[in-house]
């Protein structure tokens, strides 16, 4: 077995205080403490406070199955800064259970000098807690691995997952989501050294490494190209893979690549990105008006498109680095 030194220490020192199925709570502006979940290595254990599911009679979201073609999936219920059944629970128990990512460099992750979380997803989230709970709104954050996202919404272990969440009609038979807040695609990540050219023939007999219950284990079904595919329950696994010589190539969001790339020199993209994805909150599909809720605070976020608004700021903050040349978030579209 080979492994590649640099790039796992440089790994191991940037996510040391990461424990899979940890638990955090924060107030705005506060030091994070680590609590430990219930449900050990899943990381969707049951947080207290939470409701049960919807009532009889609860509006389910007109997003899901019928009518879903890949042109309209995108589509979403209009934005409304009001309230009901579930913002209305939100509200009560005094704090949004979001579920996020911790080991996903740029998006969501722990920063080994503060021990807080960071990353585009988690400032998101954190927006949409001030938006409903106001300017001291606690967040627990939830670590939810890649194959969890949709059993800890219909288990209500927490409250909404933003974690580069891939929109498409499979899911929306089993969550409701926002509108797009970001556009990727999916794309292959191998060692510099491989002759491997893309999402293409090149794969023919490698180990190609992709997260259980992803976009890329769905590509991967339809298409191997002659690859030995291997599953895990995080993205971030992959990379550990593709270090110990475990996993020739990996296959991910394109956004998400390129943040692995920037923890490892000595991987690059192949090719380019097959496939177009948009990035939602997903959410349980009886909250429809937690749905038009964050649809609203997704309007105030991207501000028009102007180069001040939050969503640019987070942008430059978190993802110019390794994604450039983006001039602003995708333009939302509704159902209704």
């Amino acid at each position: 077995m080979r492994m590649r030194g640099r790039g796992l220490l440089n790994l191991r020192a940037a996510l040391a205080p990461v424990a899979s199925g940890v638990c955090v709570m924060v107030a705005a502006a506060a030091v994070l403490v680590p609590t430990l979940s219930g449900d050990g290595p899943s990381g969707a254990s049951s947080s207290a406070g939470l409701g049960g599911a919807g009532g009889p009679g609860t509006a389910r979201a007109a997003q899901a199955a019928v009518g879903c073609t890949p042109q309209n999936a995108v589509q979403s219920l209009r934005p409304s800064p009001g309230g009901g059944e579930a913002v209305d629970r939100i509200k009560r128990h005094g704090q949004l259970v979001v579920g996020v990512d911790q080991n996903t460099y740029r998006w969501g992750y722990r920063d080994p000098n503060t021990g807080k979380l960071e990353g585009f997803d988690i400032e998101l989230a954190r927006a949409i807690a001030k938006d409903i709970l106001g300017p001291d709104a606690k967040v627990v954050f939830q670590a939810v691995p890649t194959n969890q996202r949709i059993t800890a919404l219909q288990k209500r272990t927490v409250d909404m997952v933003v974690r580069t969440v891939t929109i498409n009609c499979a899911r929306k038979e089993q969550v409701a989501f926002s509108t797009a807040y970001f556009q990727a695609g999916q794309q292959v990540l191998a060692p510099r050294t491989a002759k491997i050219t893309g999402f293409d023939d090149s794969l023919r007999g490698q180990r190609v490494c992709t997260a259980a219950g992803s976009t890329g284990e769905s590509e991967l079904s339809a298409r191997r190209h002659g690859a030995r595919v291997l599953t895990v329950p995080n993205q971030l696994d992959c990379l550990v893979r593709l270090q110990l010589g475990e996993a020739d190539a990996v296959v991910t969001d394109s956004a998400l690549a390129a943040a692995q790339a920037a923890q490892d020199p000595t991987v690059q993209l192949k090719g380019k990105p097959f496939t177009d994805e948009s990035y939602g909150v997903a959410l349980n599909k009886d909250d429809v008006d937690l749905v038009r809720r964050v649809n609203k605070v997704l309007d105030d976020y991207r501000g028009g498109g102007g180069a001040d608004s939050p969503w640019m700021r987070a942008y430059h903050t978190w993802l110019e680095a390794d994604l450039p040349g983006i001039s602003g978030p995708p333009t939302p579209e509704y159902s209704d």
